[in-house]
């Protein structure tokens, strides 16, 4: 349930709330906003619950949530906004997070992140630990992938997004990165996802391939019960009996993550597609229903890349793509985060 404070409910009357619901076992979790703050209880509740703590001072009002998602719900908060090194998901604005699959060298990485940089892209990706369907594909290049990462980081300026697949190695990886992304095999993968809740860096969760929404948004759940409340959706394409793309990219997925969470969503049509040529108009239809951001693989050589050559973009296609972009977001009056820049 959730639990809406008076405007004017001081410190001490939550506080008073907050020790009635862990007394009747219930999880307790805050959001302060501008103007009052909203208390999620998770727990067994009962309408004596309801009843009770609708008399205590400084309640508002109580609010049954009937969806079996509490923390993630549009009831318990009204938007999430995450902010990284002066970019931003969510909030109105479009942010575009571009870079190689995998980080294959020094050199080609950085080189691939100033050029992306250059043509507005706002984040970097690339991966380091690669999970991969068979063992013996290239793996990435882990700590040393890693170390890559965090220097282009440091020479772009922009924030830096990789996967991480095990929990064991979540300490390592937040210590280079800026926002962690769970892959879409490890959707729910409930133990990394709980040890993902304890990290104070942004965690982007990308949808399984065969996973309903009600299963993504209930796996976003994990994280921010175990206590960290910056989650990016990512909607990457699920299984379909379609065979002609890699995957069935859901637009729809959207503006229904829009309606029932207050979490940002970003589309990744690389993945979503499995095809370069799909990539550009994917992004744009993306951008026309609602998302906050777009992730793109971007290669200098796609035809020699190590991994989901098929599917990256040159330079050149995605400097065309920003292009567009930034036409579009005008029309929209949308924000494009790094829209700033030039081309070159």
């Amino acid at each position: 349930m959730i639990i809406v404070m008076e405007k004017n409910a001081g410190p001490e009357l939550i506080e008073q709330v907050e020790i009635k619901l862990k007394e009747r076992h219930f999880q307790v979790h805050l959001s302060h906003g501008v103007e009052r703050t909203i208390i999620g209880a998770v727990g067994n509740r009962t309408q004596e619950d309801l009843d009770l703590f609708e008399t205590l001072c400084g309640v508002e009002r109580v609010v049954p949530i009937v969806q079996p998602f509490k923390l993630a719900s549009r009831e318990f908060k009204q938007e999430t906004v995450i902010k990284v090194k002066g970019c931003q998901l969510g909030g109105g604005s479009l942010t575009v997070i571009a870079g190689p699959c995998a980080v294959e060298g020094e050199e080609k990485y950085l080189q691939v992140a100033h050029t992306v940089k250059a043509a507005g892209a706002a984040m970097l990706r690339g991966g380091a630990f690669k999970p991969r369907t068979s063992p013996y594909s290239f793996q990435g290049m882990e700590v040393a992938g890693l170390k890559i990462l965090a220097e282009a980081g440091r020479q772009t300026g922009l924030p830096v997004v990789t996967e991480v697949m095990d929990p064991r190695h979540i300490e390592t990886i937040a210590e280079y990165v800026d926002i962690l992304q769970v892959g879409a095999r490890n959707m729910q993968n409930f133990f990394l996802l709980r040890e993902l809740g304890k990290v104070g860096k942004p965690v982007m969760l990308k949808r399984g391939p065969s996973a309903t929404i009600e299963e993504w948004i209930m796996a976003a759940e994990y994280i921010i019960s175990s206590g960290n409340p910056q989650v990016i959706m990512c909607e990457r394409g699920i299984r379909s009996f379609e065979s002609y793309t890699r995957n069935t990219l859901d637009l729809s997925a959207v503006p229904i993550i829009k309606h029932l969470t207050h979490l940002p969503v970003v589309v990744d049509p690389s993945h979503g597609t499995g095809k370069w040529r799909l990539v550009e108009p994917m992004a744009l239809a993306a951008v026309g229903a609602g998302c906050d951001g777009l992730m793109i693989e971007v290669h200098q050589n796609p035809s020699e890349a190590w991994s989901d050559g098929p599917q990256s973009l040159t330079p050149d296609r995605f400097k065309g793509l920003m292009t567009k972009l930034r036409q579009m977001t005008a029309a929209l009056s949308i924000e494009l985060e790094g829209g700033d820049r030039e081309d070159g």
